[in-house]
C-alpha cells in the first residue's frame, strides 16, 4: 500500500510540475500589461499577422483596442498578409477602408512609408518567426526599424520563442542583400526577433538611433524547441504547418532554387521532396553514404496538385513524383542546412541531365554563389563543408552581445 501511495504522489507531483511549466511561459505580448506606460496615450500602429495571440488565444489587436487611453490606428501586415492566408510570394494590396486602415509590407513597399506613419506615435511589432533566416518577416523587422527611425518613431518589439531553439547555429553568413537575406546573418541564427532587432541596431544595420525596447519573454530557455514551452504554435504562413515542417525549412528551403519540388502542393510541405525523373532508391542510398546525423530518409511517391492559398501552379502540378520523405530522428544532432546543401549535391551529381539550379533564386537563398559553382565543380565534402561554415565563428561572437536569455 505504502508503495502504491508514494508512486501516485510521484506522478501527482510530476503531472503537477508538467502543467506548471506549461503555462509558466510569457510571450511579450502576455507582458504588456506591465508595460503600459509605453502605451498610454498613444496612437499606436501594429506590424503584425495572426501569429500574435496570448496565451489565452486572444489577437494583439483586441488586446490593444481594450486598453485604457490607448488608440488603435493601424494595422501593418508582412508576407501572407495580417490573416496570414496569402500564398507565398503573392503581392498584398492595402486595405485603407473601414476604422482601421491595413497597410501592406509586401505590395508596393516592403518598409512603410511617411504617409502610412503620419497619425502614429508609437509602432508595436509583434509576429511569430521560425529562426530561419530565408523566412521574410525578420527583414520586415528590418524595414520597420528603419521608417520608425527616420520618422521619429519609438518601437516596441514583443518577443517570441526561436521554435527551432536558440542555442543552434548553423550555415554560412550572406554575403549578399536581399529579402531573404539583407544583412550578414547565418541561416540558423539561434535568436529571438527581440535579439535580432537589438542586434540590427547595434551593429548599425537597421534603426541605427531608433527608440527600441523589446519586451522579453519569461521563463523561456534557449535549449527549448517551441512544443517544449507550452504554447500553441500558431501556423506562421500556409507552407509552415508545424514544428516538424519549421526544423526541417532550413536545408529544405535551398530546393526552391532548384527544378525539384519541395513537396508543395502536398500536405507535406518541405518533409518530402522529388521529380518524375528521380529514382528514390538509388537516390536513397547515395544519401545515406553521406551518414548525415539525426536524419534518415525514406522513399515515397506523391503528386503536387494546387492547393488554394498554399501554392500558385507547383512544380510538376498533376503528376506524379518519385522521391523521398524525411524523417528527423534527433532534432538536436540534425544539421538541417548541412542535410539540405548535400541533397542538392546528391542531385545535381545523380541526375546531370534532368536537374537544373534556377540560379538567381539558389545564390539568393545560399547568400552567395560560392555554393552552387562548388556543386557544379565537383567540391568534396570538405570543401563543400568548409563554405558551409563560412562566417560562422564570427557571426556568432558577434551575436553573444546581443542575447537577452
Amino acid at each position: 500500500m505504502q508503495v502504491r501511495f508514494c508512486k501516485k504522489l510521484v506522478l501527482i507531483s510530476v503531472l503537477f510540475l508538467f502543467v506548471f511549466c506549461k503555462n509558466s511561459l510569457q510571450t511579450g505580448l502576455d507582458q504588456v500589461g506591465a508595460y503600459s506606460s509605453l502605451f498610454k496615450g498613444k496612437r499606436i500602429g501594429i506590424v503584425t499577422n495572426h501569429t500574435a495571440v496570448n496565451n489565452n488565444g486572444v489577437h494583439i489587436s483586441k488586446i490593444f483596442q481594450d486598453m485604457d487611453n490607448v488608440q488603435l490606428v493601424a494595422l501593418f501586415g508582412p508576407e501572407h498578409g495580417v490573416y496570414g492566408n496569402a500564398a507565398d510570394g503573392q503581392k498584398i494590396e492595402s486595405k485603407k477602408e473601414g476604422k482601421i486602415p491595413v497597410y501592406s509590407l509586401y505590395g508596393k513597399t516592403k518598409k512603410p512609408t511617411a504617409e502610412m506613419l503620419k497619425n502614429i506615435d508609437l509602432l508595436v511589432f509583434d509576429i511569430q518567426d521560425i529562426g530561419a533566416r530565408y523566412y521574410t518577416y525578420v527583414w520586415t523587422l528590418s524595414y520597420v526599424m528603419d521608417a520608425a527611425d527616420e520618422n521619429n518613431i519609438p518601437l516596441v518589439v514583443l518577443d517570441r520563442p526561436n521554435p527551432i531553439n536558440g542555442k543552434a547555429v548553423e550555415g554560412n553568413v550572406a554575403d549578399t542583400s536581399s529579402f531573404v537575406g539583407r544583412f550578414p546573418v547565418s541561416v540558423r541564427h539561434g535568436m529571438t526577433i527581440g535579439e535580432m532587432a537589438k542586434m540590427f541596431k547595434g551593429e548599425g544595420w537597421a534603426g541605427s538611433n531608433l527608440d527600441l525596447t523589446v519586451v522579453p519573454l519569461k521563463n523561456w530557455q534557449r535549449r527549448m524547441w517551441f512544443d517544449q514551452t507550452g504554447l500553441k504554435l500558431v501556423a506562421p504562413s500556409p507552407n509552415m504547418p508545424d514544428l516538424e515542417t519549421a526544423t526541417i525549412y532550413p536545408g529544405m528551403c535551398l530546393l526552391e532554387g532548384t527544378n525539384l519540388s519541395e513537396g508543395r502542393g502536398t500536405d507535406k510541405p518541405f518533409k518530402i521532396f522529388g521529380a518524375p525523373w528521380v529514382n528514390s532508391k538509388n537516390l536513397r542510398e547515395y544519401l545515406e553514404g553521406f551518414k548525415m546525423p539525426g536524419v534518415l530518409f525514406k522513399d515515397t511517391t506523391f503528386t503536387p496538385i494546387t492547393i488554394p492559398g498554399k501554392a500558385v501552379r507547383p512544380k510538376f502540378e498533376n503528376e506524379l513524383c518519385d522521391g523521398l520523405k524525411i524523417m528527423v530522428t534527433d532534432r538536436d544532432k540534425f544539421n538541417p542546412y548541412r542535410t539540405g546543401v548535400f541533397i542538392v549535391q546528391a542531385l545535381h551529381k545523380l541526375y546531370p541531365q534532368n536537374f537544373q539550379f534556377k540560379q538567381k533564386h539558389f545564390d539568393r537563398l545560399i547568400g552567395n554563389s560560392k555554393i552552387r559553382q562548388a556543386i557544379q565543380d565537383g567540391a568534396t565534402v570538405k570543401e563543400l563543408e568548409r563554405l558551409i561554415a563560412k562566417g560562422l565563428d564570427s557571426f556568432k561572437q558577434k551575436r553573444e552581445k546581443y542575447l537577452m536569455y
